[in-house]
């Protein structure tokens, strides 16, 4: 390991890099702690999610063959108003507190201006990172960069078992489960119900396949309700798990990436009936623990939600902005 910078090389992340962004990435977990491991495979889809520009958005520090820092900026390919680009990254435990950081962070901003000049350069640009609210380090890195915090993160976990709690289906109302037959519904509700949280666009179609192609998705898990007359959809919970989770803790956790219900159709138990069915299917089918994560903020009162339903807080994360 070399004492300075010097000898570390730098280029766009390529395809073939999954084994070593793997590795990063789990090294960074055992110090940062977001409760994330990755496979190769688990690494390769982040690498080839369909609207990332390797080219222009990502940056590898290597040291020979081993990726021990990154960069990645993620462009919105719809925007109104203002163009949010999100920026991930780290460095490896081993060669941090010799700027690496701040040299990576520097380079996401600068990738995500590239990004933006490219896409939306009639709009306003602002860039977004979010980490563990303990990170430290990470977070001084953003203040000495200009950003502020925006908003925090609560990462809820449920322990099923005997915690489980039987919500039943609202009257009216009828679940339905995830097939290639129900994805064009499962696609519109999700839409509709996250339009707000981005920024008024809907997610592209290319965006929704990368997805649910991850191997993570588990279609068994994930649920619409619809209503009993007439068949329209009118919410949906998406739930993942990664078996690189599994290998790492011993614990089998089914990750609630998704859940929405068409602003039509709030306050009428929709959402917490979804909940309820995903818990007891998950503890029927051996997980271990059941989790999500929703704003602490949550203008719809999402947090007593889960709550009732049994999820308590396991950590939080802050996402910092960078108006440019």
């Amino acid at each position: 390991m070399p004492s300075d910078l010097t000898g570390l090389t730098r280029r766009p992340i390529a395809a073939t890099d999954a084994a070593t962004l793997a590795d990063l990435l789990n090294a960074i977990e055992v110090v940062d702690v977001f409760g994330e491991y990755y496979s190769v495979e688990d690494a390769a889809d982040q690498i080839n999610a369909p609207l990332l520009d390797l080219e222009r958005g990502t940056v590898g520090v290597f040291d020979g063959d081993v990726m021990v820092g990154y960069s990645s900026a993620a462009h919105k390919p719809l925007a109104e108003g203002t163009h949010r680009v999100a920026l991930s990254g780290g460095v490896h435990p081993d060669y941090r507190r010799r700027g690496l950081g701040s040299e990576l962070l520097a380079t996401g901003i600068a990738s995500a201006r590239t990004l933006h000049a490219i896409h939306h350069p009639a709009l306003t640009l602002a860039v977004d990172v979010q980490n563990n609210a303990r990170n430290d380090g990470a977070l001084a890195c953003y203040r000495a960069a200009g950003m502020t915090p925006l908003r925090w993160y609560s990462h809820m976990r449920h322990p099923l078992g005997a915690a489980t709690v039987d919500i039943p289906t609202p009257e009216g109302f009828v679940l339905d489960t995830y097939t290639a037959d129900t994805d064009p519904e499962f696609f519109a509700v999700s839409n509709e119900a996250y339009l707000e949280r981005r920024g008024g666009v809907p997610m592209p179609l290319e965006q929704w396949r990368g997805l649910l192609g991850w191997q993570a998705f588990r279609p068994d898990l994930s649920f619409l309700m619809r209503e009993a007359h007439g068949g329209e959809p009118v919410g949906v919970l998406l739930t993942f798990s990664w078996d690189a989770d599994t290998k790492a803790t011993g614990i089998r956790d089914a990750h609630f990436l998704r859940i929405g219900t068409r602003p039509a159709c709030r306050r009428r138990g929709v959402a917490g009936a979804l909940i309820g069915h995903a818990v007891s299917h998950a503890r029927d089918q051996g997980y271990d623990r059941a989790s999500l994560e929703v704003a602490a903020d949550s203008r719809a009162g999402a947090n007593g939600l889960y709550e009732r339903a049994g999820f308590t807080v396991a950590r939080t994360e802050v996402s910092y902005t960078l108006n440019v």
